[in-house]
């Protein structure tokens, strides 16, 4: 099996019954992998197809209303890929962050390790150099400048990273990307369900050297997979996660669309944000017109409304075990929070590893990207709803534990240590508000 240049999930509208109607009764499904059958049980799920990726064919993926993506097992897999399975799906197992005290490993040397903000070598602001590479991407463009300086200078061969799907404009697909041109063609946040692990190991087969980017929970199980296959520190040496909000369904983006009076059958391009900072969620259709929405209503009052539940307990969206992590590096307003008025754009740059170091360095080396210091501190300013998010991990999962319900190991990330420095009283309300959401199956 060899990657293509455009690779995308199996798209299914329904999926086939195990034995086909007329088949031996006798017949029976293969047996559930255990891992696979509890994440689901206890929809722990990010949907970033790491299990399909390494299954030899024997998990598949589906979309599950409201719009999710969701594995399906369709015939047995061996014991070493369900061990793979155990060790490095986001949903069982969480890539822990480490300091200097586990130095050796992979990505263990980082000087520093925040309780919010992960481990890092360095934390600054910046921006690309290149007005349209700036333009284009949802903030700065430091995360496209590093792909287009990676392959210009033969550090990798390619970029393996999400662009709207052709055919259906609000959804995504994984793409290899050797030029600059194709980088920024796939430029900007794409807020839908995304499994850029589906087809892992026919990326690594390819033998291909590449950069990966992702979400903070594809990174995870990227590393989790390289403690047990080795072409992966070998093969991606750059591994870049943006912070992230949580994963919407589909249904969030065809609200959008609906908001501005369109129909999302009609769509030929989509954009949920970049051409600025932060961009608006444009909607071109095939009759040649088109609506657009500012970020806030976009995401405020649609996507984020839509997030699946894995990402209401996740313990690290700020992509702490990445090479480098990128972010929004907003400006506040007068009362503190986020002002999301458009302004040239700029990006919170926080390399985490020495390979995130050398390749941060490389690009402002090369006049590829400027940065400047930013104190640890700064950075709750300008992402209030991530030190928000990660103090409140605790409580959720600690509802979860009271029901009996599946979670995530989440040890080494720092989960008690954020949790210690929020309100107590505003904690017991999400313990009491995630309980009720899961007893009612509201999650």
């Amino acid at each position: 099996m060899t990657v293509t240049e455009q690779v995308s999930a199996p798209r299914r509208d329904a999926v086939p019954p195990l034995v086909p109607p007329g088949d031996d009764a006798g017949r029976r499904a293969p047996p559930a992998s255990p891992t696979l059958a509890r994440v689901l049980a206890g929809e722990l799920c990010s949907g970033c197809g790491l299990c399909a990726g390494v299954s030899g064919g024997g998990i598949e993926l589906e979309t599950v209303a409201p719009g999710y993506t969701r594995p399906r097992q369709i015939a047995p897999i061996d014991a070493a890929a369900e061990a793979t399975i155990a060790a490095a799906c986001p949903g069982a197992k969480v890539a822990p962050w480490v300091g200097p005290q586990a130095a050796g490993r992979p990505w263990g040397d980082a000087p520093h390790v925040d309780p919010y903000w992960g481990p890092y070598h360095s934390c600054e602001t910046g921006h690309a150099t290149d007005p349209e590479v700036r333009f284009v991407g949802s903030s700065g463009g430091v995360a496209s400048a590093l792909l287009i300086a990676a392959i210009e200078s033969g550090t990798v061969d390619a970029a393996l990273h999400l662009i709207a799907d052709p055919d259906r404009p609000t959804r995504n697909v994984l793409h290899w990307s050797t030029t600059r041109a194709q980088v920024l063609a796939g430029a900007g946040s794409r807020y839908a369900a995304s499994s850029p692990l589906a087809q892992i190991d026919a990326a690594l087969a390819s033998g291909r050297r590449f950069a990966f980017v992702g979400k903070p929970c594809d990174v995870s199980a990227l590393r989790q997979l390289a403690t047990r296959d080795p072409r992966v520190d070998a093969l991606i040496p750059l591994k870049i996660a943006f912070f992230c909000g949580g994963i919407p369904s589909h249904a969030g983006s065809d609200r959008i669309v609906r908001a501005m009076g369109l129909d999302p059958a009609g769509v030929a391009r989509f954009r949920y944000r970049g051409h600025g900072w932060p961009g608006t969620a444009r909607a071109d259709m095939a009759d040649g017109t088109h609506g657009e929405m500012s970020y806030a209503d976009s995401w405020g009052g649609h996507l984020s409304k839509e997030v699946q539940f894995r990402c209401k307990i996740c313990p690290d969206a700020i992509g702490g075990v990445a090479d480098v992590a990128v972010a929004d590096a907003w400006y506040g307003d007068d009362a503190g929070y986020p002002s999301f008025d458009e302004q040239e754009g700029r990006s919170l740059v926080m390399a985490r590893t020495p390979a995130g170091v050398a390749a941060v360095a490389a690009a402002r080396d090369g006049g590829r990207i400027v940065t400047a210091p930013l104190p640890i501190g700064d950075i709750i300013r300008m992402q209030p709803s991530q030190a928000n998010r990660k103090r409140l991990i605790a409580p959720r999962l600690a509802a979860c534990a009271a029901l009996f319900r599946p979670r995530p190991d989440v040890s080494g990330l720092k989960v008690q240590d954020a949790f210690r420095l929020g309100r107590m009283g505003y904690a017991f309300k999400q313990f009491v508000g995630t309980a009720r959401r899961i007893i009612m199956g509201r999650r």
